[in-house]
């Protein structure tokens, strides 16, 4: 039986999510290709540096809601039934300040601190939190369970699966989009290309992307652990600044982020910074040190810097033919593409069985 030969063009949450679904159908043999894969920490590869969880920030009505809310039951089932993915339910708490709606991060955070938002029920467990147990200067705050990726698990995870399905793993970089259909395992042309280079799509040859900018995001990983997950809608330290905490599977360590610096590629961690999203941690959750012993009281891992593939016009997920090669994107996820990796990986998946039906290759 002829096969459909799909090369699959960058080995981060998107790309490995999509070649999950696609190995699943055995009518499809999949290469995928990437520069820089699981185990790697590399500014260009954005995946390995996310939180992650799942804090939905879509609009209501928008592609991105829907692609969360079709990721939510992947990713509860997994947690549910794969231990080895380094995925773990962990209770949320979401604190609003109405002075923030404004400001960047509350603009990005809005869908997410809704009294009354539309995944209440899509998640677990979600109430508001009384009045009385506000901290001060909170006007409103949510409870729900949600999930936390260990991504230093869940990344080789999903290359694992991809490969017990029969995906072959290549590591090399293409300056040219269409380059990557030479490059299937069985030496022949591949009949499609999905492009999940995330912000490298900017500057690969045949896309050249100038919609995607950077988003850049500093974090600090410790072993310190409030055994609860927290945001806030915005912080007093600058527009560009927030909080954000989780403690991953597995003993991953608890994550404190952050920032939110659109168009900054700064690779490098900003020490001021640093100390800024660690004394916000502790101010908003305490319980992370021993009472007086401020920031020396956390016992830090490692820091670091991720730049998260924003997009103008959101993420870009469609079919079209360059020099010759069907290709079908699947990238520009901002800082959202765990949370809506199934969904986003359900609709690329769809594309590509379209674009090979009109090839005539199908088999399905």
């Amino acid at each position: 039986m002829a096969m459909n030969k799909v090369v699959i063009l960058g080995a981060g949450v998107s790309g490995l999510t999509t070649a999950y679904l696609l190995s699943q159908d055995p009518a499809n043999s999949i290469t995928v290709v990437a520069k820089h894969m699981p185990g790697d920490y590399d500014i260009e590869y954005c995946s390995p540096w996310a939180g992650a969880n799942y804090l939905p920030t879509g609009q209501p009505g928008t592609n991105h809601a829907k692609w969360e809310r079709e990721t939510w039951q992947p990713l509860k089932e997994i947690t549910e039934k794969h231990p080895e993915a380094g995925i773990h339910f962990q209770d949320a708490i979401i604190y609003n300040r109405k002075k923030d709606q404004e400001t960047t991060t509350g603009q990005w955070f809005s869908a997410l601190m809704e009294e009354n938002p539309w995944y209440k029920d899509v998640v677990l467990n979600f109430k508001p939190l009384p009045n009385d147990q506000l901290s001060p200067g909170m006007d409103n705050a949510q409870t729900f369970t949600s999930v936390c990726i260990n991504t230093a698990v869940y990344l080789p995870w999903l290359v694992g699966q991809c490969r017990k399905n029969g995906t072959v793993f290549k590591r090399t970089a293409f300056k040219h989009v269409a380059d990557a259909a030479n490059s299937h395992h069985s030496g022949q042309q591949a009949d499609i290309v999905v492009n999940c280079t995330g912000l490298s799509s900017k500057n690969l040859g045949g896309v050249n992307d100038n919609k995607l900018y950077p988003g850049r995001g500093q974090i600090i990983l410790v072993r310190n652990d409030p055994g609860r997950m927290a945001t806030i809608s915005g912080t007093d330290d600058g527009e560009s600044e927030l909080f954000y905490m989780m403690t991953r599977a597995a003993g991953g360590g608890t994550i404190l982020g952050g920032c939110y610096q659109k168009h900054q590629w700064d690779p490098l961690p900003d020490p001021n910074l640093a100390t800024r999203i660690m004394k916000r941690a502790i101010s908003i959750c305490p319980e992370l040190v021993a009472e007086g012993q401020g920031i020396d009281g956390l016992d830090i891992i490692r820091h670091g810097v991720g730049l998260r593939p924003l997009r103008d016009g959101g993420p870009r997920i469609e079919a079209e033919k360059i020099d010759g090669v069907a290709v079908v994107h699947n990238y520009g996820h901002g800082g959202f593409g765990y949370q809506a990796s199934y969904g986003c990986a359900a609709e690329t998946v769809r594309l590509v069985k379209e674009t090979l039906q009109k090839k005539g290759r199908a088999k399905l």
